[in-house]
């Protein structure tokens, strides 16, 4: 009888288990530690095969960046729906982020910590994903606060959000016992609560010097 041939897997999915095992390398590790035979090991496959399929560790890291940072938007965008009032896109949005955050951490900390540290090529991929969110958040803002008060602080407004959403991240996923829910409450409450004062023409003014 003639040996049995084992269906060969295709390249996509190939390439998809090889970066599962590099970004939880490069997610736990760090990009310096990071070595292509342990994520090769992980992966299940031989080092020359990562190398055959992308050519460095560079382009792994690359990659890896690149799916992280189209995984998180995606999900953010199928988070939300755009018939709903702002407030509430706003905490959906907040949800679907820090839901996908807490599910993926090796992904988070890829792009929110090594992709910023390691070359200008990676950061401009985070710097990228960071300008929707920023964008989607200024939208939002006006379409709540279209008085003149809040006009000139909107963009503002969105990159502070913006900052404390990936800042919250990050210390929900090392925090024991803070889900995804508490860490979007704790951020729209101090968000929500801030704007309402200000479309009320609350406004906080500094000291004279």
């Amino acid at each position: 009888m003639g040996s049995v041939k084992t269906k060969r897997m295709p390249r996509a999915v190939r390439e998809q288990q090889m970066l599962d095992a590099a970004v939880q390398i490069f997610g736990r590790r760090g990009y310096m530690a990071a070595s292509m035979d342990d994520i090769a090991e992980l992966a299940g496959v031989s080092k020359p095969l990562v190398y055959l399929y992308l050519n460095s560790k560079d382009e792994l890291f690359s990659a890896c960046v690149r799916r992280e940072a189209r995984a998180l938007i995606a999900a953010v965008r199928a988070g939300i729906d755009p018939a709903l009032p702002p407030d509430r896109q706003l905490w959906d949005g907040l949800l679907a982020f820090f839901t996908h955050t807490a599910d993926h951490p090796d992904g988070w900390s890829v792009l929110h910590v090594q992709a910023r540290t390691h070359g200008d090529a990676f950061a401009a991929e985070v710097t990228a994903m960071r300008a929707e969110a920023v964008v989607f958040v200024t939208r939002l803002i006006a379409e709540a606060a279209p008085g003149a008060h809040a006009g000139r602080d909107v963009a503002g407004l969105a990159e502070a959000l913006v900052g404390a959403a990936e800042s919250l991240a990050a210390w929900a996923n090392t925090t024991p016992g803070v889900t995804a829910r508490q860490a979007a409450a704790t951020l729209m409450n101090f968000a929500w609560a801030g704007l309402g004062g200000l479309l009320e023409g609350r406004l906080w003014s500094p000291p004279r010097a």
